[in-house]
């Protein structure tokens, strides 16, 4: 069930971002985080068929759900994003505040090796994609209070470097 939730939040993310780029196509982020939660969405997606699980997301576009709970925020999102290019990128930390909490919880909750590793991957993209989003959002004057994670936690992650992967 989790792994279902996070392929679908994963594509979420992609989605929005992909609808971004095209609005805001001189905002680079946008396609490129856009391009990384393919690659993210595609390592949940093997993780389900390593143990034999139902794909969420089979024969479905990009913004296409099967929960009804992700195709109502994708909307509403979208239709967020379009106000300006300021809360379109709040909407890019948002996404991201939320992936970084819901990898949080749901790797504290398995006890499988593979699934904690590839959501430690996950969320360490996550904090470099939340890194990108408030950079541009403090370049363009706009500013953020996190919904997901403490205040703590948030400028944690947004005042320490970039990330590499292991």
């Amino acid at each position: 069930q989790d792994l279902a939730y996070m392929r679908e939040e994963e594509q979420l993310a992609q989605a929005v971002y992909l609808a971004n780029a095209a609005r805001w196509p001189t905002v680079q982020v946008f396609a490129n985080v856009a391009s990384s939660e393919a690659t993210h969405t595609s390592a949940v997606k093997a993780l389900l068929d390593r143990y034999t699980l139902a794909d969420p997301l089979a024969g479905l576009d990009v913004s296409s759900f099967k929960t009804p709970l992700f195709q109502t925020l994708y909307a509403d999102l979208v239709t967020a994003s379009a106000a300006s290019l300021v809360a379109a990128v709040k909407v890019g930390v948002q996404i991201e505040e939320l992936d970084i909490s819901d990898l949080a919880s749901r790797r504290a909750a398995t006890d499988n090796v593979d699934i904690q590793l590839v959501y430690d991957n996950l969320e360490r993209g996550s904090r470099n994609h939340l890194r990108a989003y408030m950079s541009v959002l403090v370049q363009q004057g706009g500013s953020y209070t996190p919904q997901y994670i403490s205040q703590a936690e948030f400028d944690g992650i947004v005042n320490s470097p970039m990330e590499k992967g292991r």
